[in-house]
């Protein structure tokens, strides 16, 4: 029969007590100098990325506005000409006017499906956004009135359906010294006074 033997690797024992403390210690490489060096790098690239992005933004709006507002050249224009000038910018001025009337509605048309929207996912989330309540004096009559609506014509009296009590006046026993009580039963007539009562 053959012998097998099973040989472990003796490697490294996993945690010593220089492993261990390399673990717990294990912070930033990054000192708090350069962690601010770095900051201040990030921000003032980020402040020239914003001003470029203005920059080609209001170069893009010259150019939109340019292609479609060209300079006027009135210069050596006759009267006629001039009306007719003035009449063609009013009729584009018309059309633009329609534009933005028509994109205004569309916009408001869809902000109030959006806000519809949103308060149905509300709705089927349970989360009801609740109004500001108010606390109102109302008296019963009134209640019944709002919450029944005109059903209720005659003012309702709660009290005269209540159970009357009659209340019977208690049999006050007077209060005596029960010195005079004790000495009054004591000995022989006292126990004859007692047997007497019990008849």
């Amino acid at each position: 029969m053959a012998r097998t033997e099973l040989v472990l690797d003796s490697g490294p024992p996993l945690f010593t007590s220089t492993a261990f403390s390399l673990q717990k210690k294990k912070k930033s490489k990054i000192t708090a100098s350069r962690r601010l060096a770095l900051k201040t790098k990030l921000l003032k690239q980020a402040a020239t990325m914003l001003e470029r992005d203005k920059e080609e933004k209001k170069k893009e709006r010259e150019a939109a506005l340019s292609e479609r507002v060209p300079p006027l050249q009135m210069s050596g224009l006759s009267v006629q000409d001039l009306q007719t000038l003035c009449k063609e910018l009013q009729h584009k001025i018309d059309v633009v006017d329609e534009e933005r009337y028509d994109i205004e509605l569309k916009v408001g048309k869809n902000t109030k499906e959006i806000e519809n929207l949103t308060q149905k996912v509300f709705e089927l989330k349970g989360k009801m956004k609740r109004p500001a309540l108010k606390r109102v004096k109302i008296s019963a009559d009134a209640m019944l009135g709002a919450l029944l609506g005109g059903k209720v014509k005659e003012s309702v009296d709660f009290k005269a359906n209540l159970k009357t009590v009659k209340k019977e006046d208690e049999k006050k026993e007077e209060v005596t010294d029960w010195r005079k009580n004790v000495e009054a039963m004591s000995g022989m007539e006292g126990r004859k006074k007692l047997f007497d009562a019990g008849q």
